[in-house]
């Protein structure tokens, strides 16, 4: 786990209030939350899916992406999370489904995918910069995201959001125990604590298992790897919500309160 420090807040800025209600702090994750990301990852599986049906007969399409996600599930396990994973995961299909027959030529092609997804630039969500100044205003604020620490601290730094949060937390994984680490650090009580992201299985379900409030706010695109379903059981608690779009976030936060 890394934990990144940020700078502190201005100070002209109003304090923030000591929380009464029920919510103490607000976790935000980053990847299809705050900027697209998902969308990256799709269009290259495009192109990963259509360079391994021209050099096999029995390949299609689907086949080619279900192997791919099965190689990123083994894989994660390696190399944790984020694009240089999954370019070694997309070399390693590639081999495997061609039999080796696959020019180098078109390997390199895979790694220049995955380069030049590195050298995006940080395209925010609708809604966000001014969403995530105001709620830095009223609540204690925590960036919580997983993947490869240099990518992800680089797209922290080129989204301009930093020093709205308290802390910003780079993580090898989002399960309960993560969670209540982070959490506990930072003397965050968890039924105070309420996680906004676009992740079922990440964002919101280990956030409702250790008592805190889940809000699934969805992407267009979700990674095979991080679906999830929800069940009934989380749905009955009142602890669990889904918005359309960051903008809805106020408004639920004032309610909960």
């Amino acid at each position: 786990m890394v934990a990144t420090s940020v700078p502190e807040r201005p100070t002209s800025r109003a304090p923030i209030r000591e929380r009464h209600g029920v919510v103490t702090a607000v976790g935000l994750d980053a990847d299809d939350t705050l900027w697209h990301n998902e969308d990256h990852f799709h269009h290259v599986e495009e192109e990963f899916a259509a360079l391994i049906t021209l050099h096999t007969d029995d390949v299609d399409a689907s086949t080619a992406l279900a192997a791919l996600a099965e190689t990123e599930r083994t894989n994660v396990t390696i190399y944790g999370y984020g694009v240089k994973s999954f370019t070694i995961s997309m070399i390693e299909t590639a081999i495997a489904l061609t039999g080796g027959r696959i020019p180098s030529a078109e390997l390199s092609a895979l790694i220049n995918h995955g380069k030049d997804m590195l050298r995006r630039p940080t395209d925010l969500l609708p809604h966000v910069p001014g969403i995530v100044e105001q709620l830095a205003l009223r609540y204690r604020l925590v960036l919580i995201t997983k993947g490869d620490p240099l990518h992800q601290n680089a797209k922290v730094a080129g989204s301009g959001l930093a020093h709205h949060f308290e802390q910003i937390e780079v993580v090898d994984e989002k399960d309960p125990a993560t969670y209540l680490r982070v959490i506990a650090r930072h003397g965050i009580d968890p039924q105070g604590f309420v996680m906004v992201g676009n992740s079922l299985k990440s964002d919101v379900l280990p956030v409702l298992e250790i008592g805190g409030i889940g809000i699934h706010v969805p992407y267009q695109f979700t990674w095979a790897l991080e679906q999830a379903e929800m069940a009934q059981h989380h749905t009955d608690t009142g602890r669990f919500h889904v918005l359309e779009h960051l903008g809805q976030l106020p408004a639920l936060l004032s309610t909960l309160e």
